[in-house]
Formats: C-alpha cells, structure tokens, sequence
C-alpha cells in the first residue's frame, strides 16, 4: 500500500534498527544476540541488498546482515566488515588499517549535550541519590517525564521571564531544548507494506501460494529499489555540492517482518539504505542526496503498489478492484474476494492499541502539563501494546501465528469461510488487455494531469508519475517503466505549461551532463510546471482582485453576529474585530488575512461568516491544502 522514509541517524540513532526493526519490534528480545533471536522465532535474517554491494568487498547482495556490520556502517560510517578486515591485518601500518576501515569520510557525529539535557542528568541523578540509588541508575518513565517537565518550566521562565502560555508551547520548547544542534545522517529506512488483503491472503492461504505471495512481494520490494537507484539516487560533488551527479547505486539492509504490533498479519519490509553511494565517475564514497530521496517517496510507493499487483495477477491470477469508500483518485485497491470484515476484524487490535496509546497521552498531558515528547511518546506506544495484550502469550513462530490467525478467520467467517474466501480470491481473473498506441497513451497522460490539477496548482516530473502509476496498474503493460517515463514525457510536453525556464542557453560539455543530457548543475526533475486551466484561473483571479464591487455587510449584521458570539462565550480581540470589520465592510471582490499560527484567525472567520449570512450572504468554505 505504501513506502514510507525516515531518516536514521549516525552514532547510536541507528541502533533502532536492530533493537527494534531487525527483531521484529518485539519487546521480549532482551540481550539476545540477532541470530538468536531469529533462530528463537523462525524468521529470516536480513540480507544485504542494492546495485551499490558490488563495491564492497566481502559482502554480496543476499549476504546474512549483522550486528557488527551495521554498527560499522551505520553507527560509523566504515566497511561494513571494518573488524573482520582488521582482524586479518598482520603488521599493519596506519594506511593498510584506514584501508581496511574507510568507506569514504566516517559520518559525522555530535555528542555534545544541550544545557537542558545536562542539567536533566543531574536531576536524574540526584534523585536517585536521595531514594538510595546509584546516581548513573535509569529511573521510572513517569519520574523521567517529571523531571522533564521540572526542568522544563525552569528553563523556559529562565529564557523569556514567564511561564508558558499552554501545553503546546511548553512541549515544543522542551523538543527545541533537547535537540542536538546538529545531527549525521547515516541512512534511510524505507518501510514497504501491501494491503491487508494481500496479508491476509498471505496468512490463511496454504503454504506454497502463502510462499508466492511473499515472493511477490519480495520481487515488487526489489523492482522498487531499482526504479529508486535508477531515478532517485544521487551525490553531491564540486564546492558546496553544486553538481548532482548519478551513483552505481545504494548499499542496503533489508528485514522482512510479518506481523504488526497488534499481532496481526502485516507482511512488510525494512530497508535500511546507508548514507554511503559511490559516484558514477570515479566510484568516490559519498552521500546521498537525500532531497530528490523525499521527492521520490510517493513515486516509488506506487510504483511498489504497481508491480506488487502486476506480480501477484501473474503468479495467481488474483484480481484488484478500488475498496469500497475509498477515495476514487487516490483508491486502496484490495484483492477481490478477500472478505472486508475480516480486514476490520485484523484493524481492531491496533485501533484499540491507538484508543490507548490516546488515553495514555491525555493523562500524560494532565499530569505533567504538556504533550509528551516523541520518545516519550514511543515509551507510551510501548505501554499501550502491552496493557492491551491479549492474556494467553502471543504466538512467536511463523505456524504459532497461522494457526492463531486461522482460528481468527473462522470467528468472523464462520464453518469452511475461510476456504470459500481463498476460493474466491484465487479465481484466476487476468487483467484487460489493451493496444498500447500513442492515442492511448496522449489519452491516459491528458487525464493524469487533468487528476493532478485538481489537487495541485503546480507539479514537478514526480508529482506527475506517481498518477500515472495510479492509473496504469488498471491494465496489463508489459514495459513498466519504460511506458511511465512515456507517459510522463507527455504529460509534461503535450499537457502541461512549464514555468522553469529551460536553460541560460549555455552548453555544458558531455562530462558535466547526466546520462539523460541534463546539467549536472541542475537539480534532477525539479522542473516546475502548470496547466493552462491553472494559469487561466490565476488571471482571473487577478482581475477579481481588482475589483471593488462586491457585496458589504451592514453595521447591524456585524453587531448581531459579534452579540451571538459572545452569548456563547466568544469575545474578539482588536486585532480580530478588526479583521471582521474590514472585511465584511470594503466591498473588495478578493482579501486575504495574514496572521501567525494561533492567533485566532479562525475564531475571527467564524463570526465574518455568520455576519455574511445575517446579511443574506453565502458562504463557501474551501481549504487550499
């Protein structure tokens, strides 16, 4: 359903990974070693994967992942096999040890501390001190978070001479105040999961096309990296990073898990792409440029949805149809035939874990005055998936969980549902074939962007294939990408208005262009570009601005609405009756109200609108994002 990213860390930022990740989020592994764990639970190991391997020596894609290689990589920035590669040196000199070691610059951590974060430490440990503990002890959560909040409210009075207007505003000065000044970024995690159909299928279905389903999605995990190397990974070289050049592609750990924190079926797979690519010209080691990364997101998920679907029709025949009240431009497409109230009965678990995630947070807010902070709040994420564990020990290995999930089926389905369901699902329905010619596609792409200017005003090439991929995955292509970037092309030429200009007429020589002919001094894809129905309304817009012939609103209609606000407990300040009074009074065809995050914009609109109504006037409410 989607690829979702996420920055790690350098120095132990990437230890979530294998304290959580790799071991599947469990809170019960402890001090077990990675391969104990998953020889304990039945799993695979992560693998190493991505293009990029081949310049590491030692490790090949499919290479068992561990601990000490992602301590080297990710916590340091060195080969992944540093210490097996020291190891084996034999009267070294410091160049054959930085050899061994280097794998370009090591990342850069900061371990310096803030003040706040200082003076915590020394809270902690004086408490302990005074309830007859060793002052380095850890402490209780809820005397973390009061201590926290101590510490927090000093500070904060401290800096501005008055304590904090709210909960909002001490919560984000305590963040603020916590966060290092600077922080290495040693990789991404891309998080790939189908639709729950596709794990339900997985789960109850038997064991050899339970195996086809995780090979496809296996595939469509792999597909997706290659599309991400081949459109999204780049480095930076030249002063200030000025040229983006193309890499030989990512380095990578990849963990598959299979269930959600809930315990339900929930295939899905981490990749932990380190921030560590060699340059297409030279084979440098270098990092990546993580900007076009985030710009890709949405492109690659669909592109992880498309080719999931495509594999899954070719290897079961099973057929996809938009969910029923899903949004019909951006639909969750699931598999037919997979019963929907068994998918809401594996939603209710984690729904209740939310519910009480929720609860956990309003009494955190009441006791300690403020929002909690983001690892407080995955302390509380923790809390609440245990207090809502079911009493009976959770399954652990793989045919544990198929036998707990098949009794689940039979609750719902009832006597032999289950199989009629996988009977139905596993009707081999293929895909409508279509005459893949340039009418269809000039068609499909004119309705992409027609789609994309309904919920943007602008777009760039990323914005354009995500949609495509939307649309495509209705028919049976046989060339993925190379039909996408057809449509894209398009899309952008026949279809849309550029506004980036297209170049300062200079021509670069051959080496400092990227393989598509671009300029290794542009940014890949950042083209901006419009429609003209876009830019028609614009001027439209522009002449409604100009006017001043609109409708105004009477003294008497302005009083009542502001009387009827204060009956409900509504006072307005200056600055907001200011902005009722004006706007309801100049007649201008076009106004704006410029003011910061809660200042009571909305507040002061509220009564605008009922001033407008007592007047005989319609409104029309309408957000912009």
């Amino acid at each position: 359903m989607v690829m979702t990213l996420h920055k790690l860390t350098a120095g132990t930022g990437y230890e979530y990974f294998t304290r959580n990740v790799a071991a599947m989020d469990s809170t019960e592994k402890g001090h077990m070693s990675l391969a104990d764990y998953y020889s304990l639970k039945g799993e695979k190991p992560g693998h190493w994967v991505g293009s990029g391997l081949a310049g590491i020596d030692g490790l090949q894609v499919g290479d068992v992942v561990t601990a000490d290689e992602m301590l080297s990589l990710f916590g340091l920035g060195d080969h992944p096999l540093a210490t097996e590669r020291l190891a084996a040196l034999t009267r070294a000199t410091d160049r054959d040890i930085r050899d061994a070691m280097q794998l370009g610059q090591r990342y850069g951590v900061y371990p310096g501390m803030t003040d706040f974060s200082i003076e915590l430490i020394q809270r902690i440990g004086d408490w302990n001190l005074a309830h007859g503990r060793a002052a380095s002890d850890s402490v209780p959560a809820e005397v973390r978070a009061e201590l926290r909040t101590e510490v927090g409210r000093e500070a904060f009075h401290n800096r501005f001479g008055r304590d904090p207007l709210d909960a909002r505003e001490l919560s984000g000065f305590i963040v603020r105040a916590q966060r290092p000044v600077r922080s290495g970024v040693s990789g991404y995690d891309a998080t790939f999961s189908p639709v729950k159909s596709v794990s339900a299928l997985w789960a109850l279905a038997d064991p050899e096309t339970s195996a086809v389903v995780e090979r496809c999605h296996d595939r469509a995990v792999a597909d997706s990296l290659r599309y991400l190397e081949e459109r999204a990974i780049y480095t930076r070289r030249g002063r200030n990073g000025v040229r983006q050049v193309k890499t030989l592609g990512i380095v990578a750990a990849s963990f598959t898990h299979r269930d959600s924190r809930a315990g339900d079926p929930d295939l899905h797979t981490h990749v932990a792409i380190a921030n560590k690519v060699q340059a297409a010209d030279d084979g440098a080691w270098l990092a990546i440029d993580g900007r076009i990364m985030f710009k890709a997101n949405v492109t690659v998920s669909e592109f992880y949805n498309t080719a999931l679907e495509k594999h899954l029709t070719h290897e079961l025949g099973v057929r996809f149809a938009n969910r029923p009240g899903s949004d019909p431009e951006r639909p969750v497409r699931e598999i037919v035939g997979v019963d929907l109230a068994l998918l809401e009965r594996w939603s209710q678990r984690d729904k209740m874990i939310t519910r009480a995630q929720g609860d956990l947070v309003a009494d955190f807010q009441q006791r300690h005055g403020r929002t909690p902070t983001p690892t407080e709040l995955y302390d509380l994420a923790q809390r609440a998936t245990l207090e809502t564990r079911e009493a009976k020990h959770e399954p652990r290995s793989l045919a544990e969980q198929r036998r707990v999930w098949a009794a689940q089926a039979h609750e719902v389905l009832g006597r032999d549902g289950t199989a009629r369901m996988l009977a139905r699902a596993l009707t081999r329905s293929p895909l409508p074939s279509r005459t893949i010619d340039e009418a269809w596609l000039q068609g499909l792409a004119a309705n992409v962007v027609s789609v994309v200017q309904r919920h943007r005003s602008w777009w760039q090439p990323w914005h354009i294939r995500a949609e495509a991929l939307r649309q495509v995955r209705r028919f049976e292509l046989p060339e993925l990408a190379s039909i996408l970037e057809r449509l894209v092309d398009l899309a952008l030429e026949r279809s849309s208005v550029r506004l980036t200009p297209a170049g300062d007429g200079i021509s670069e020589p051959a080496e400092l262009r990227r393989p598509d002919g671009s300029s290794v001094y542009t940014v890949a894809d950042s083209a901006i570009y419009t429609s003209r129905q876009i830019l028609d309304a614009e001027t439209r817009l522009l002449a409604f601005a100009g006017r001043r012939d609109g409708m105004v609103v009477g003294e008497r209609s302005i009083s009542l609405a502001l009387l009827a606000a204060m009956a409900n407990g509504v006072e307005l300040n200056t600055g907001q009756l200011n902005l009722v009074r004006s706007m309801a009074t100049s007649g201008d065809r076009l106004q704006l109200a410029l003011a910061p995050a809660g200042a009571g914009k909305t507040t002061a609109m509220s009564v605008l609108a009922a001033a407008w109504r007592e007047a005989g006037g319609e409104v029309l409410g309408m957000a912009p994002s």
